[in-house]
């Protein structure tokens, strides 16, 4: 099924709010764990990132591409924000609250065009990564 859709997913981490946004809001951390990303840097201090990513397009082969992305980080209410121009208006955000073991992390991404399936499973991949590295690898 295609079409613009939000898709949302969280998760509870044991960990401080104020660490896990810290270590979240570092553009050079992006790589860690947003799958597909291999590479991004804040430019001129903006909200502007060059992102390096591999694709892997179902009408074309598996490719590296590179590309200006936006983030934006709001310290007070700890979320940021990111997207990038382009056909499929692709944009997030994630959210960090305190929670009883914690933390909770919740990422939303806005598209207009993929698989539901797909989207909620790289949803899912992600929190699953940032709770490895804070809890196992302490990296927050």
């Amino acid at each position: 099924m295609w079409g613009m859709g939000t898709y949302e997913q969280s998760a509870d981490m044991s960990v401080p709010p104020d660490r896990l946004f810290a270590y979240l809001a570092e553009v050079d951390h992006l790589p860690e764990y947003m799958p597909r990303i291999t590479q991004a840097h804040a430019v001129d201090g903006g909200d502007a990132v060059d992102v390096t990513a591999e694709i892997d397009p179902p009408d074309a082969p598996a490719q590296t591409v590179q590309g200006e992305a936006w983030l934006r980080v709001r310290e007070e209410g700890r979320s940021l924000a990111w997207g990038s121009e382009g056909e499929n208006n692709y944009s997030g955000e994630l959210d960090v609250e305190p929670a009883s073991a914690g933390s909770r992390l919740t990422v939303r991404l806005h598209t207009e065009r993929a698989e539901g399936g797909q989207i909620d499973a790289s949803l899912r991949e992600v929190l699953d990564r940032v709770k490895e590295l804070v809890e196992n690898e302490g990296v927050a």
